[in-house]
């Protein structure tokens, strides 16, 4: 019988609550065997994060919280330079072929899927686990799934409480000395503390 594996992939710069409980949704859909969290090396669509990958890694520690037996793993930090989510899936199926790869993404995730890299191979390795959002943008994003599904892509709608958080708040909040309460665990709190990260750049006089 084929394994469930959630792939819960990201930057994480850093996690916060609301990604922990997009990771609780996903787990409630799939009902996975094994959940590994994926912290990106260097993604495509993004900046290179600031935050050393160790540092990024460790503050991971939190999804444990979630599941004891998540695994924490650092793939894509240690294959270096851009990180392609069909890389990432290959390797999975190396490691674990007899697995079913399930990967979650954010609904507005979804509505750039045709852009990334070999997102036709990717339908074809993988179920897509998309957190539901209420309002205005349900309708054209099942619209958007269905097409999807014509070219041979499964989707799984996970709902899950949704948290206006992002990690780009997060750092503006430290380096304006706002705080953090509610919006990150206690254990990344402590750990931007303890490594400074997101302060302010310091300006030449």
């Amino acid at each position: 019988m084929s394994r469930r594996i959630l792939l819960f992939g990201g930057t994480f710069d850093p996690p916060h609550n609301g990604h922990m409980e997009l990771l609780r949704g996903a787990m409630a859909a799939v009902q996975p065997d094994l959940v590994v969290v994926e912290p990106a090396g260097t993604p495509p669509h993004k900046h290179a994060s600031a935050t050393p990958a160790g540092i990024r890694l460790a503050m991971c520690q939190c999804f444990l919280d979630v599941d004891r037996q998540i695994l924490l793993d650092d793939t894509e930090i240690l294959r270096g330079g851009k990180s392609y989510t069909l890389d990432t899936v290959n390797e999975m199926y190396r490691r674990y072929p007899d697995g079913t790869l399930y990967f979650s993404m954010g609904s507005d995730m979804l509505l750039y899927f045709r852009k990334w890299h070999g997102y036709r191979e990717l339908l074809q390795k993988m179920v897509l686990v998309v957190h539901s959002r209420r309002g205005e943008d349900v309708q054209p994003l099942h619209a958007f799934a269905r097409d999807l599904e014509q070219e041979g892509g499964r989707i799984l709608f996970a709902p899950a409480r949704i948290l206006e958080i992002s990690s780009t708040q997060i750092r503006s909040r430290v380096q304006r000395g706002e705080p953090l309460d509610g919006l990150v665990p206690a254990s990344v709190e402590e750990m931007i503390d303890r490594y400074a990260l997101y302060q302010p750049e310091e300006r030449e006089v």
